[in-house]
């Protein structure tokens, strides 16, 4: 039988030292999806234990082009804490990446909401609980070497999440008349150090980015020892483009096309 408490007091000690351990999966063989999340919540219980709180969810592997690369087969979902989370009006930012392993740079739509949402909610549903929406950066990182894990392993180390950075949030009405269409048709530009990495479409997260909001509805119905999400949540809905490996030194940008959202500028320190 798993000793799921002590998984998550590892996964956890792990995390908060900055080290890395060998995947869970690898050595369970019967450590799957359900086993992982439940190692999640031993986790976010302890956070909360320890003062932290939660102000929304991170989605993560949105993005159907990374699947292959990292072993999994569908979206997963983490809690964002006060502890994780920068907010600025500013459309320049700096972060620290001292603390994190192996960090990884995503850009993302980050949605702030006004209402609270149920499982069945459509794109519609979605947009009209949604109260603004701002660019963002997440910093994710792998405490399993060399990024090499299955999809539980990912659950289990809280979503992957490391710190989001949110930009200036948007009144939803700069979307245009057609929201749900703009938020799956426009592009978004990612440069390091001015030089253009990837341009990717907003489709690339699991169609449209208020999809994801709606998978992660589906997915919390079937965990009844989370809470749905509440009006004053954000949501962060996973990378447009492929996670980026990233260094102290280096600076980076999104610039989003088609979608009224300010460009938004990172620089990564030790």
């Amino acid at each position: 039988m798993l000793d799921l408490r002590a998984l998550a007091l590892e996964m956890k000690a792990a995390q908060d030292s900055a080290r890395q351990v060998e995947p869970f999966t690898t050595r369970l063989a019967d450590f799957d999806l359900s086993a992982a999340y439940e190692v999640a919540n031993l986790i976010h219980r302890e956070r909360l234990a320890e003062g932290s709180r939660p102000l929304g969810r991170k989605i993560g592997f949105t993005n159907p082009a990374m699947w292959s690369t990292f072993g999994v087969r569908e979206p997963i979902w983490a809690y964002l804490y006060d502890t994780t989370l920068i907010r600025s009006i500013d459309t320049h930012l700096t972060c620290r990446l001292g603390r994190f392993v192996e960090p990884k740079v995503e850009p993302e739509i980050v949605f702030g909401l006004r209402a609270a949402l149920r499982p069945g909610a459509g794109l519609v549903d979605v947009l009209n609980a949604i109260d603004w929406v701002a660019p963002g950066f997440e910093i994710v990182q792998s405490h399993f070497p060399g990024w090499r894990f299955r999809a539980p392993d990912t659950v289990a180390d809280s979503g992957l999440h490391g710190t989001l950075l949110v930009g200036p949030p948007q009144p939803l009405t700069r979307l245009g008349a057609d929201p749900v269409g703009t938020l799956e048709s426009f592009t978004l530009t990612l440069s390091c150090d001015g030089r253009v990495i990837e341009t990717a479409k907003g489709s690339n997260v699991l169609g449209n980015p208020l999809s994801a909001v709606a998978h992660l509805l589906s997915v919390l119905a079937k965990q009844p020892d989370h809470a749905p999400l509440q009006a004053g949540e954000m949501v962060t809905t996973g990378t447009v483009t492929i996670a980026q490996s990233v260094r102290a030194g280096e600076t980076w940008r999104s610039d989003v096309h088609g979608l009224a959202l300010p460009s938004l500028t990172v620089a990564f320190s030790a």
